[in-house]
């Protein structure tokens, strides 16, 4: 069977060229007569997978040397605890900025450990906007700020980065990492979900400012300690080593892509052509976000009559094109086009949207 364009938020699509390459590998990498998958992960094998893939991460997202890089376990779901639990540090509270569903969680999780501020929500506006920094209402003593700069299911996405002053800010780019550059010193702590823009689920990146290390709350279990995960590597336990080493294979390929610069171009451009044809429809399709805020990642639309949306889906499976429903929170249609969808697959949706359009409109 033909490759399918798959559209799903997460896990998501993966470059062919990683996947072939994966397969080559698959029963003996590099002449070791073993497959990844069998290798200690103290063993010089995978030592060597592992260095290569922080010091192409590094490369790609220009990391200072001041900060570590974390390939852990627990999905960015875990680090809406861990982020408290070792960023607290003893203050009160720490303020939140609340987008949409993701936003929610970690506000939820937060909660657990501390105080927390919601400085600004956009709740009254279904999430479709993004609250203009200077209607928040920062706290100067709070321990961090965090925000969700990309909504994977509203895709809604900030188009500028928040000014904190000496705040620490917080990123959770599980939806958003790798697909253009990001100022890395902006931030105290970067997290992602490596399952949509990284490599297979599993595995979860945090990149650290050291300054933030050392400080979790008293009986914060181990597994949770930023700074015990640093001092071994992120080796303390057994980590996810296949889903490392297929990360490090995504770095290469981004690297042969022509780097963050290259993809945002890419990205750019994939983006604009969808939501161009969406806005020329008159309103049988509609995405509902602020155009100074929708995102390059997750483009969600609905149909003009909801009663279209399975004969919409229906067909949508035999054009080749997959996963294209909405999340139930919020129904219609999303399309998630992350780094590895090919610009084919964005002409193919275009190309069936006009069709049923002409069908049905």
């Amino acid at each position: 069977m033909a490759r399918v364009f798959n559209f799903s938020a997460g896990p998501a699509v993966l470059p062919e060229e990683v996947l072939n390459r994966a397969r080559e590998e698959m029963l003996d990498w590099h002449g070791s007569g073993m497959s990844v998958m069998e290798m200690s992960h103290r063993g010089k094998e995978f030592i060597a997978i592992a260095e290569k893939a922080e010091a192409d991460l590094r490369e790609l997202m220009q990391i200072p040397a001041n900060y570590k890089v974390l390939f852990l376990q627990g999905g960015a779901s875990a680090q809406f605890a861990m982020v408290p639990l070792n960023l607290l540090r003893g203050k009160k509270s720490a303020d939140y900025i609340n987008t949409g569903e993701w936003s929610k969680k970690a506000i939820k999780e937060a909660k657990k450990f501390g105080g927390v501020n919601v400085a600004a929500t956009s709740e009254a506006t279904s999430f479709t906007t993004v609250p203009p920094q200077a209607t928040w209402k920062l706290d100067p003593d709070a321990a961090y700020l965090h925000y969700t700069p990309n909504e994977t299911i509203g895709g809604l996405e900030f188009n500028f980065v928040p000014a904190t002053g000496n705040v620490p800010l917080v990123a959770d780019l599980s939806s958003t990492i790798l697909s253009r550059p990001v100022d890395v010193t902006k931030y105290g702590l970067i997290y992602a979900g490596a399952q949509k823009n990284i490599g297979p689920a599993g595995l979860t990146i945090v990149i650290v400012r050291e300054d933030l290390l050392g400080g979790a709350a008293a009986g914060t279990p181990s597994m949770f300690d930023y700074k015990i995960h640093a001092d071994n590597g992120s080796m303390y336990n057994t980590p996810p080593t296949y889903a490392w080493y297929i990360a490090g294979l995504v770095f290469e390929w981004l690297k042969a892509k022509g780097g963050l610069q290259g993809m945002a171009a890419i990205n750019e451009r994939k983006a604009r052509k969808l939501y161009d044809y969406i806005d020329s429809t008159g309103g049988f399709y509609k995405n509902p976000v602020e155009k100074a805020s929708r995102s390059w990642m997750n483009v969600p639309f609905t149909l003009k009559d909801a009663a279209l949306d399975e004969e919409f889906l229906k067909g949508t499976k035999g054009a080749g094109l997959v996963q294209l429903k909405g999340h139930r929170s919020v129904g219609g249609m999303r399309a998630s086009i992350y780094n590895a969808m090919p610009e084919a697959g964005i002409d193919a949706l275009v190309t069936y949207m006009k069709d049923f359009l002409q069908k049905k409109g």
